[in-house]
């Protein structure tokens, strides 16, 4: 397995440092995010990073939150040209997101977002549709493997908040996403409606062909070896498994101290690397 590192970890950075950060800390690849800067979109210059800084591109994150405007028409076309991008790098995976079943809203009070349910029309009945009929032949003419991923619980009114067809919110609908031949695992994800990632992936088994790694602690994407999740069983068992595919450490600006010298953000990346690969290797040698 390879340890990658996603730009969208610091999605607050250009991506030319975010190669950066990920070769001075020892990583396998990075995972790369497209958002709605042009830089994370254009071949030529991302396989110029992927030169200068020896590190490949070995996954790639179809945009999401309407990032892809200006570079796709909706959704569907965003994931068609995740897809060329990734095979224009090189890269094993496209990552996407499971879609809304009824529309949402999203205020900002106090400096935190809030979901909100809209009765009135629902802008992912398109995705939805496609998923259910074309998706299957996009994956039959690329050799990128897509992987959908599972989501996060939002609150509203105190309460847990499932918004996403398909999620997996308690062990008992854990088999919804099994629908889809692949599927990205994200751990802190599972975090949220108090799930057990390693009790996840026994049941999804081998569908889980890429990992978003990261802890949970009443905040999503906190690094590795800090959190209520037991992600050294979790790659543990990975490992026994014989995964030969990417483990992505997928995290939060804040939880790398995003802002203070590149030296410190750097040290915390290497340090959960190294966790993880410790982690590797006493299961290897147990």
């Amino acid at each position: 397995m390879q340890f990658i590192f996603s730009t969208g970890s610091l999605y607050t950075y250009n991506t030319d440092r975010c190669f950066e950060f990920a070769a001075a800390a020892g990583f396998d690849g990075v995972e790369l995010m497209v958002d709605h800067r042009w830089d994370t979109r254009q071949p030529h210059y991302l396989q110029r990073l992927m030169a200068t800084h020896n590190l490949p591109v070995r996954a790639v994150h179809s945009p999401f939150s309407r990032s892809w405007q200006g570079w796709a028409d909706d959704e569907i076309a965003a994931i068609h040209r995740s897809v060329e991008l990734a095979e224009s790098l090189g890269a094993a995976v496209v990552i996407h997101h499971l879609p809304a079943r009824l529309a949402y809203s999203v205020v900002q009070i106090g400096g935190k977002s809030f979901f909100l349910p809209r009765p009135w029309g629902n802008d992912h009945r398109p995705l939805i549709a496609w998923l259910q009929s074309d998706y299957r032949r996009l994956q039959a003419n690329t050799d990128a493997l897509l992987c959908i991923e599972n989501m996060p619980a939002r609150h509203l009114f105190g309460r847990r908040w499932n918004h996403i067809l398909w999620n997996t919110t308690s062990l008992e609908d854990s088999g919804e996403i099994s629908r889809f031949p692949y599927i990205t695992m994200d751990t802190t994800h599972l975090g949220t409606w108090g799930l057990d990632p390693a009790t996840i992936y026994a049941r999804w088994g081998k569908r889980v062909r890429h990992i978003h790694l990261s802890n949970f602690d009443g905040q999503e994407h906190r690094r590795p070896e800090t959190g209520q999740l037991d992600l050294q069983g979790l790659v543990g068992q990975v490992a026994a498994d014989g995964y030969d595919g990417s483990i992505s450490l997928e995290l939060h600006p804040d939880a790398l101290d995003a802002g203070q010298s590149d030296d410190h953000i750097v040290g915390l990346l290497a340090h959960s690397l190294s966790e993880c690969r410790r982690w590797v290797s006493e299961t290897v040698t147990v």
